[in-house]
């Protein structure tokens, strides 16, 4: 029997975390940074819906064009310092096909005769914030909307993690 006792003690403690011993910690999965990523960029967003649009805005407190919203949006939640312009920002990051969209990525329309003249920042569910035109908001729209429909461009990953 203090075989028996023995054999348990060791087994019970080799088993045991030391009290200045911690647990290993797990880093997040993929999937969870990028979640987290698209979280802090379209939280970022929504504080911004309501803001005028202005042409060639860059500014919140003056107003915002829809490439300007992106940039601040990019810049202020994750550091992402992007071009001026919606057709630049199309030649950043990764092309992804419309059924692969998700949240966080930038989505392109022909809204004036030219591809890649409009940008806004896919929420999912087929909707997207975006400041519109002059004498509109940022706002959320439907992609399902025939006007967006017949206008989409492309979409482009830019979120990694």
């Amino acid at each position: 029997m203090p075989l028996f006792g023995a054999a348990l003690l060791t087994l019970s403690a080799a088993g045991s975390v030391h009290a200045n011993e911690q647990p290993p910690v797990e880093e997040p999965s993929l999937l969870e940074r990028y979640t987290s990523s698209a979280q802090d960029l379209i939280l970022k967003g929504f504080e911004l819906i309501g803001i005028n649009y202005r042409f060639g805005g860059t500014n919140p407190d003056t107003g915002l064009d829809c490439s300007g919203f992106v940039q601040v949006v990019y810049k202020e939640a994750m550091g992402i310092l992007l071009p001026r312009s919606a057709r630049e920002q199309s030649e950043v990051g990764a092309v992804i096909d419309l059924h692969e969209l998700k949240a966080g990525d930038l989505v392109f329309f022909n809204t004036m005769r030219h591809a890649f003249s409009h940008v806004g920042i896919y929420l999912g569910d087929n909707r997207f914030m975006h400041a519109p035109r002059t004498g509109a908001e940022i706002r959320v729209d439907d992609m399902r909307q025939s006007y967006w429909i017949q206008r989409y461009n492309g979409a482009r990953r830019l979120l990694t993690r």
